[in-house]
């Protein structure tokens, strides 16, 4: 199979970083053949970095050159886009959260089955690399079998960008950052969810929300805490895992960390009282000498293909999706518990 022309709808911040990053990265693999958005700025700009422009949406999804169509725009948009596309004979990849809500969401998947062409969500977060860390830990018990994961992402600069502050377009952290964080925890933990609760934030006033905490409680005992913050001007780590041989920190997206875990060995001598604030603590004091030890963090083992590469084989091969369209419906159906709660 040779190269695949790719249109673009939506040239903003992630669909030029698609056309200038993800897609040049591929190499021969896909090619940009033209894009279009509402905004003439955005379209000068196509022009600006030798990218072909449309005058419509109807003209892109009318090029017979055009196999595959990425959606980069504002969220309400998807459904209508998508299923456009996929009724021109195009297969689709669209930028998360897919949809507004899991009913828009089903809709596209029956007209996809009906035109017989893939449609993949770009659940990118899926190969960062600190995810892929503590999915290793996950499955190589590296520190014990795992029985807390908290994952967080912390910032002070309040909800990004303009849409994404309004109702109506599907703003909000939830569906912008836990639809990438939600997605990660259901993806590596795979059971049943016995118990979830969520707290909205809507410190900034806006209609949306401005962060979230979300605790889940799996069917096999494993506890999760998913928080995301736009209001936090000191962080915490991006992951805290616990096992019940270890503790491993990721600090940020560099790895930044570490591990400590139990040597297995034994000693007579037991924990000495310390001094903590104004009394004295024998359970928080420091573990004997030579119990535990502190390890660097591991690197990720990377081996599934890209995004990409994968969209490719699923069209070309058959190929399973690494993104699968029931992995996303299943958060899709979770927020919208949380949302309508």
């Amino acid at each position: 199979m040779g190269t695949m022309n790719l249109g673009i709808v939506g040239y903003g911040g992630m669909g030029s970083y698609h056309a200038e990053s993800l897609i040049p990265e591929e190499g021969d693999l896909f090619k940009v053949f033209g894009i279009y958005d509402i905004n003439e700025e955005r379209m000068l700009k196509a022009k600006e970095k030798n990218i072909d422009t449309f005058k419509s949406y109807e003209d892109l999804l009318a090029s017979d050159n055009i196999e595959a169509v990425l959606i980069a725009t504002p969220n309400d948009s998807h459904k209508e886009l998508s299923i456009k596309a996929l009724q021109a004979g195009k297969h689709v990849i669209c930028e998360k959260p897919v949809t507004m809500n899991t009913q828009e969401f089903d809709e596209i998947i029956e007209v996809a089955k009906e035109e017989n062409k893939v449609f993949m969500v770009h659940q990118n977060r899926r190969w960062d690399p600190d995810f892929l860390l503590v999915k290793d830990l996950y499955e190589t018990r590296a520190i014990g079998d795992i029985f807390q994961i908290e994952s967080r992402v912390h910032g002070a600069n309040g909800i990004p960008g303009d849409w994404r502050h309004l109702k109506r377009h599907g703003g909000g952290m939830l569906l912008d950052w836990g639809i990438h964080l939600l997605d990660q925890i259901f993806w590596m933990v795979e059971s049943p969810v016995a118990k979830i609760e969520t707290d909205l934030s809507y410190i900034l006033g806006d209609e949306v929300d401005d962060g979230f905490t979300t605790y889940i409680t799996f069917e096999n005992g494993i506890r999760s805490v998913v928080e995301v913050g736009t209001t936090n001007f000191t962080s915490l780590p991006r992951w805290y895992v616990k096992g019940n041989k270890g503790t491993a920190r990721i600090d940020d997206w560099d790895l930044s960390g570490e591990m400590v875990i139990a040597t297995g060995t034994e000693v007579e001598a037991k924990p000495s009282p310390i001094r903590a604030g104004v009394g004295l603590t024998k359970t928080m004091a420091p573990p004997v000498q030579g119990v535990t030890k502190k390890i660097a963090l591991p690197k990720p083992n990377v081996t599934q293909p890209t995004f990409y590469r994968n969209f490719y084989e699923v069209i070309h091969y058959g190929t399973e999706p690494i993104v699968k369209n029931e992995e996303v419906r299943e958060v899709m159906k979770l927020i919208d518990n949380i949302l309508t709660f």
